[in-house]
């Protein structure tokens, strides 16, 4: 039998208002998060969502979490 897979993803917006996204993809034990802006591709076993925040402010300088209120709702 294989393992369930699930995905689910981190979005952030930067200052000129993309979007970027991580998704998170676990499969049994194993997690793998992967960016949909770059391509970047990293195992994480622990603490993948925050892994994939970090990547999105150190890369993409996306800080902005859309599900916050008076986020932006897309490009100006």
């Amino acid at each position: 039998m294989l393992p369930n897979t699930t995905t689910s993803k981190v979005s952030r917006w930067d200052q000129h208002g993309r979007e970027h996204t991580v998704r998170v993809q676990r499969s049994g034990p194993r997690r793998t998060i992967r960016c949909d802006t770059c391509g970047w591709r990293k195992p994480a076993q622990f603490l993948p969502w925050l892994k994939a925040e970090e990547h999105l402010a150190q890369e993409h300088q996306a800080t902005v979490d859309p599900s916050a209120q008076g986020a932006p709702v897309g490009p100006s």
